[in-house]
């Protein structure tokens, strides 16, 4: 009969990684390839410049940003137009976009995060969303968001942040 000590048991797990290196190599993460080009992403439309938000996508890019209530803007053209409509009516230095967490793949990104923003009328905007970049190479071909509309359009109309909404939104950023 073999008896195990409790001592004994911890000393050899902790021995694990040692022993088998495999094993130690199985908690760290892989460093994100994906997430750069998102940050890069945000980094151009925080100063709303919108071709260096669209050297990040393909020439064929399809833009889902109305969680299914409009048509999807395909190709980097229609892409520009959306954006430069957008940039129109942010106001400038207002755009507080940020990811609260993601998880990727070796082609696809999934996120989690907030549009906010001042519009150049004065409301303030934070939309909590979740999304998707399918990637082909290091350029974005896909991009699909989901958030709730009501929540867009009522505080562009000048409500104010829900608690609930403010809730959500506290939260530490991804690394």
């Amino acid at each position: 009969m073999i008896t195990l000590h409790r001592r004994a048991l911890l000393a050899a797990a902790g021995a694990l990684p040692v022993i088998v290196p495999e094993l130690a190599l199985a908690k760290e993460t892989a460093m994100p390839r994906l997430y750069p080009v998102l940050e890069a992403i945000i980094a151009a439309w925080k100063k709303q410049d919108v071709e260096g938000v669209l050297a990040h996508v393909t020439d064929d890019i399809v833009w889902r940003n109305s969680s299914g209530y409009a048509p999807a803007i395909k190709g980097k053209a229609a892409m520009r137009a959306a954006l430069e409509k957008m940039k129109s009516v942010i106001a400038p230095g207002s755009n507080k976009w940020r990811i609260f967490d993601y998880a990727e793949n070796d082609t696809r990104l999934f996120m989690e995060g907030v549009d906010e923003f001042d519009l150049t009328t004065g409301q303030h905007v934070a939309i909590p969303y979740a999304g998707s970049l399918q990637f082909r190479g290091q350029l974005v071909s896909e991009w699909r968001e989901y958030f709730d509309g009501r929540i867009s359009a009522e505080m562009k109309a000048g409500a104010p942040m829900t608690a609930e909404v403010r809730e959500m939104l506290d939260r530490p950023l991804a690394k």
